[in-house]
């Protein structure tokens, strides 16, 4: 006798994250775009599936669904399975530093610890109150910049991609956070197409994964825009570039935050006189750097004369 279909045997909210959970780990799906567990993923898309906040109460978990919403349920969390793409591409929809994003496969899924940063308004590493001007570079879906114009409501901030496709999703969450008359976005390859200005604040999280970590990249992650995160052999390859030239954009005490992610390792081996501070993170997460516009142009002036 056959066994009935799944969606005949799953019956409540619970059933239904109990067998994604299990079943994500059976495919042996990859994680890492917002969600560090299959559990947390199947919560997720089960909740959102039923047009459900992702902190619905627990004790609705064993609530019974209709047919219908069993049907929906399992089409998303198959097109999980058989697409392998990373969640926020599914539901659209990305969160960062407690604030929604719509995402889609032209822009990275948003993931930086520098949102713990931007929660901090920088403080301890810049006096939040002396910010007035921030850059975003290689911006992606805009979530850097639009979550730094909450931090700093008074600042302008500006935002650039050399990716139009990027910028193009980077509108859209512009819009929807109401900041269309005051961030300002560029279609720019680092600083050569941007108004000349200077900046006390600059943050990047640009493409910094180097050629040997690409070849192993999961499926999930190689769903995303391969200019996104390829940064040559040892991810530095705009790394570099943002350094030299920062010192020409930024205010005399400004301060320069990128996030370099796996390749902090390379970085520390090429500069290490260059005085950077790597910042530890309160939630988890490493690689990213600070330093002063003054430790920085000296260091290159330095390097120069030599």
């Amino acid at each position: 006798m056959e066994s009935p279909p799944v969606t005949e045997q799953l019956v409540t909210i619970r059933d239904y994250i109990r067998w994604a959970a299990s079943e994500f780990t059976r495919q042996k799906l990859s994680f890492g775009h917002g969600f560090a567990t299959a559990l947390d993923e199947a919560v997720y898309l089960v909740l959102h599936a039923l047009e459900l906040p992702w902190d619905w109460p627990q004790d609705y978990f064993d609530t019974r669904l209709t047919q219908q919403e069993r049907e929906q349920v399992m089409a998303k969390l198959m097109l999980r399975i058989k697409t392998r793409q990373p969640a926020a591409y599914i539901t659209h929809e990305a969160w960062f530093c407690g604030l929604p994003f719509f995402v889609d496969e032209r822009v990275l899924v948003p993931r930086s610890p520098i949102a713990e940063l931007i929660e901090h308004r920088f403080a301890p590493w810049i006096d939040p109150e002396r910010v007035h001007r921030v850059l975003d570079l290689c911006t992606g879906s805009g979530c850097i910049a639009i979550a730094c114009q909450y931090a700093f409501p008074e600042a302008e901030v500006t935002a650039s991609d050399i990716s139009l496709d990027a910028l193009e999703v980077a509108k859209i969450n512009r819009e929807r956070h109401g900041f269309e008359d005051s961030l300002a976005l560029y279609a720019s390859d680092l600083f050569d197409d941007l108004p000349r200005q200077r900046f006390d604040l600059i943050v990047s999280n640009p493409p910094y994964v180097d050629a040997e970590d690409m070849a192993a990249l999961s499926d999930e992650f190689q769903a995303e825009p391969r200019l996104g995160l390829a940064a040559g052999e040892d991810g530095l390859l705009l790394v570099e570039r943002m350094l030299r030239e920062a010192p020409d954009w930024l205010e005399e005490d400004g301060l320069l935050v990128v996030e370099v992610g796996n390749s902090q390792a390379a970085m520390m081996d090429k500069y290490p006189d260059l005085p950077l501070t790597w910042i530890d993170f309160e939630r988890g997460g490493d690689g990213v750097f600070c330093i002063g516009a003054a430790d920085l142009a000296e260091y290159f002036k330095q390097g120069d004369q030599s």
